[in-house]
């Protein structure tokens, strides 16, 4: 059985997911990456798009995130998002994370016209 270790994923709103997992897989500006057990200290900034877990007990959940932050420490994984929303499907993930990525600039952009 392979190691697990802590994951968190975290936004403004909410945890989004919080668990014991095998492998995370994320993407940063430079590219994608996974974590395993044991993985070396790391810090890197988050690039729009999914972000795969396999827990524990095997199943796998996929999150559209849209910026922020991951850090790797001592067999605890934690992405700090600004915006995070669990998918259904890899490919729900990739479309979920422009959703978001597009309404944080809405956003933005009205509070721009208001200021």
């Amino acid at each position: 059985m392979p190691q697990t270790f802590h994951v968190d994923v975290v936004s403004p709103e909410a945890t989004v997911w919080s668990g014991e997992a095998t492998v995370v897989v994320a993407r940063t500006p430079e590219g994608e990456f996974g974590v395993m057990a044991d993985h070396e200290p790391m810090m890197g900034a988050l690039a729009t798009g999914p972000v795969e877990i396999e827990s524990a007990n095997g199943e796998r959940t996929t999150i559209g995130v849209h910026g922020g932050f991951i850090q790797v420490l001592e067999n605890q994984v934690t992405l700090i998002t600004d915006r995070a929303e669990i998918a259904t499907t890899p490919s729900d993930a990739k479309q979920v994370a422009q959703r978001l990525a597009e309404e944080q600039e809405a956003e933005e952009g009205a509070e721009t016209d208001q200021g």
